[in-house]
């Protein structure tokens, strides 16, 4: 287990800086790279990079798999030969600090797809769509037939398609190659655009840490091509879904409403699907998050025919033997091998109500745990003899908030007043400047990594929220633009970072 210290920021691939509408991976990527390396950071964490779904979710995508096309640089195909600024010469201006999904993908998406259909295939594509097959087609197939059907979801498909007939599929196949071949290119594009990122990455040192949901959407090829790992009617529909109980912050709980996964079934294939799923995201990543740790211990079933999360109940999980054996299945792939150690590659999201059991769990699979600072205050435990909000144990990584809280300055104008003098009486701190006391906070701690989002560095209010769980409008569009990055930020962070000896 490795417990060099290190730091490192939060945030997702799309909330970077340029041109076209959304970031992207390409020369903004690596001046973000940059900026890590001259302030000492070590750590790159993003949210999922599959294709959005619902709500514009990284967390609700169309497929396990696949990466989103959308974050194909423009400037890449520009340099590539594949693009020239004469055919974006009429590219809509868009707000630079806010992503406006519907105008930006409709846009993106008439380039890209001009790019695909005039993209000569070679022997590296060749290659490419042999090497990923066992996703690939089904995901090229998925994407063609849904846009055929105007965007319906696979369970509103006609009968022949929803239940992957074989002939049903042999002529969509037949119809659709235009579309599927454009699919298949988009996805060789992107790959090679993020092997040119991850690169430049490494060679400054700077690990990427990935997100991995636990569950899948409903809408999706894994759920539409993989039917037997999932608890569904004759016609697709979920008979479970997934979600959280009633608890202080819900009355109702939170209907997710993913379909839950047959555990039995994955059990006889010895994870097999599962296993794919995590070789997929670690040749790409150097660590992974994965997101409700807690739902491999026990999950909350709810019947899909309920309206809230009131009437579900726990359901035991796969436990150990789910890691362990994903563990014993990735060290006989040759670009793992027999020394591979899960938990060198593997943060556990384990906030909210979680059980002993769960801890118990996670500690025997020697994960570490997330701590964050906004959790971490309060009346209780500010009171409770030797208590630490930022922890003393190694095997953590350390965050002043994550994707799902609001920024650190709008948070600490919403608290109770009492709260936030005890937080500056803890800090040692006079409020100028609290956002930073609490970054400094989380890179002093014992926690092996601290990891502060992008939006903490800047010192933003609410408008840089990048989501607010229970609601699907509005969500995961801020960016940021250079000119927030002032050369006193840059001190700043070089200077804590290395005053907590993080490198």
């Amino acid at each position: 287990m490795n417990f060099e210290r290190k730091s490192g920021i939060l945030l997702h691939i799309t909330s970077l800086p340029g041109r076209w509408g959304m970031g992207e991976l390409g020369p903004q990527a690596r001046a973000f790279g940059q900026f890590l390396a001259e302030t000492g950071q070590k750590l790159w964490q993003v949210l999922p990079r599959g294709p959005v779904g619902y709500g514009y979710s990284p967390y609700s995508s169309l497929s396990a798999f696949a990466g989103n096309h959308l974050l194909i640089s423009f400037d890449e195909l520009i340099e590539e030969g594949l693009l020239t600024e004469k055919q974006l010469k009429h590219f809509p201006k868009f707000d630079p600090h806010q992503i406006d999904f519907p105008a930006v993908i409709e846009a993106r998406e008439k380039i890209l797809f001009k790019v695909a259909d005039r993209f000569e295939p070679d022997a590296d594509f060749a290659e490419f769509c042999a090497r990923e097959a066992d996703w690939l087609s089904d995901y090229a197939l998925f994407m063609a037939i849904r846009e055929s059907q105007k965007d319906r979801p696979w369970t509103e498909w006609p009968a022949a398609l929803r239940d992957r007939d074989f002939q049903a599929l042999e002529k969509a196949r037949v119809k659709l190659a235009k579309k599927i071949r454009r699919r298949e290119v988009l996805q060789y594009i992107l790959s090679k655009h993020w092997k040119k990122t991850a690169e430049f990455f490494q060679s400054l040192d700077i690990q990427i840490i990935g997100d991995i949901p636990i569950f899948v959407a409903g809408d999706s090829v894994d759920v539409w091509a993989n039917r037997e790992l999932f608890f569904l009617n004759e016609d697709g529909s979920p008979t479970v879904v997934a979600g959280v109980p009633p608890d202080y912050f819900s009355v109702t709980g939170q209907r997710w409403g993913n379909p839950l996964y047959n555990w039995a079934v994955h059990r006889e294939t010895k994870f097999e699907w599962w296993t794919r799923r995590m070789r997929r995201i670690l040749e790409m990543d150097d660590i992974v998050r994965i997101d409700h740790f807690r739902g491999f211990e026990d999950y909350w079933e709810i019947p899909a025919g309920e309206p809230t999360a009131i009437h579900g109940h726990w359901v035991k999980g796969p436990g150990l033997e789910f890691f362990q054996t994903l563990e014993k299945n990735l060290r006989k792939l040759p670009m793992f091998g027999r020394g591979f150690k899960l938990d060198e590659h593997v943060i556990a999201e384990n906030l909210g109500i979680i059980t002993d059991e769960v801890e118990a769990l996670r500690e025997a699979c020697g994960f570490p745990g997330m701590w964050v600072l906004q959790f971490r205050f309060g009346a209780e435990p500010m009171y409770t003899p030797g208590y630490r909000p930022e922890g003393v144990e190694k095997n953590w990584a350390v965050y002043t908030g994550t994707h799902d809280n609001d920024t650190t300055q709008s948070w600490l104008t919403q608290i109770d007043q009492n709260e936030r003098l005890r937080i500056y009486d803890y800090l040692k701190a006079d409020g100028a400047a609290t956002h930073r006391d609490l970054a400094e906070l989380a890179l002093r701690a014992p926690a092996k990594w601290a990891i502060l989002p992008m939006q903490d560095v800047l010192g933003l209010g609410g408008e840089a929220r990048m989501n607010l769980p229970g609601t699907t409008q509005g969500n995961w569009g801020w960016r940021f633009s250079e000119d927030m990055i002032g050369v006193e930020t840059v001190h700043w962070l070089k200077e804590a970072t290395l005053a907590a000896g993080r490198c």
